[in-house]
């Protein structure tokens, strides 16, 4: 079984460091991360260096590299790169996809499995999403924070062999990963959560914890969720009647200090998901004629911040 995994930041780093980990000495898993820059430098050097709530240390995966030009068909690709690099590193992998490969998306976003399906227009796509707090610290250095760590992919078809062997290797390497046929309400649960925090947070210039714990940003927060709640609604995705509880309950739990991914590309003048999180809903409204006003109010300010 051999596995890429396109993007070692927060997420593709934890992950891939689990499966670098658990099948070093596996002659039957081959585990290859596909990174870029000075971090790929450092992973090639010195491994890659992942501090973890359990314990910290150093992986190594059988290849790690920028192209993977030399490459034969993967068995498995998991791409955790930004939303916006996923045509790109799409088109970067499809000489070493086939029609038996499985593509699993743990992008933020709800569209990537079809975005993936109209570069590719091949494999085995699945949709997914996770629950987990990780960035990278420095270049060959990745850090998870919090106790939250939960994988989800899947389809909505009967395809369940390939499935049930990549959920197993991903068990094995430690990691809660589990595959549900009813994966597009589970990522739209995710979207909801991190869209309207995203947003929130990255206006506000506060924490996750920071935003729910101040009257303007309980306020500022509900009135997001409620205009997500009607795009999700629109396009005819029903989520949980508590789901608003539900959100605030686990970001309860979250450290205080944990931010969001577009908060900290905004403070880093990093490009940014801001399409993603933001702009998608103030598109979607629009294409089913629904008011979204916060979205837009946001979204118009962070577009003149981006632009300073």
């Amino acid at each position: 079984m051999k596995i890429a995994i396109i993007g070692i930041g927060g997420v593709g780093g934890y992950y891939g460091g689990l499966l670098a980990k658990r099948y070093s000495d596996d002659k039957d898993v081959e585990i290859v991360f596909i990174a870029r820059g000075n971090h790929l430098e450092h992973i090639k050097k010195n491994g890659l260096n992942l501090i973890t709530e359990k314990g910290t240390f150093t992986v190594r995966p059988d290849v790690a590299t920028d192209i993977p030009s030399g490459c034969t068909i993967f068995d498995c690709v998991i791409f955790c790169v930004k939303a916006y690099s996923l045509e790109e590193s799409a088109k970067l992998l499809s000489p070493y996809i086939d029609e038996n490969t499985v593509v699993i998306s743990l992008l933020n976003g709800v569209d990537n499995a079809d975005r993936l399906s109209a570069v590719l227009n091949k494999g085995k796509i699945f949709n997914g999403c996770v629950y987990i707090g990780a960035h990278i610290v420095r270049p060959g250095v990745v850090q998870q924070a919090g106790s939250l760590n939960k994988l989800f992919f899947g389809n909505e078809s009967d395809d369940k062999i390939k499935a049930n062997q990549i959920e197993h290797i991903l068990k094995e390497a430690g990691i809660d990963a589990q595959y549900r046929t009813d994966i597009k309400h589970i990522v739209w649960e995710k979207y909801v959560l991190i869209s309207a925090f995203a947003t929130a947070t990255t206006f506000l210039d506060k924490t996750m914890r920071g935003v729910i714990d101040s009257e303007k940003g309980k306020e500022l927060l509900d009135n997001l969720l409620t205009e997500v709640f009607r795009v999700s609604e629109a396009k005819g995705i029903e989520l949980p009647k508590n789901i608003k509880e539900e959100i605030i309950a686990k970001v309860s739990t979250f450290p205080p200090d944990i931010k969001t991914s577009m908060q900290m590309d905004f403070e880093k003048g990093n490009q940014t998901e801001l399409e993603t999180f933001t702009g998608y809903i103030v598109r979607e409204a629009g294409k089913h004629g629904l008011s979204a006003p916060t979205y837009k109010r946001i979204y118009s300010a962070l577009q003149k911040k981006l632009h300073v």
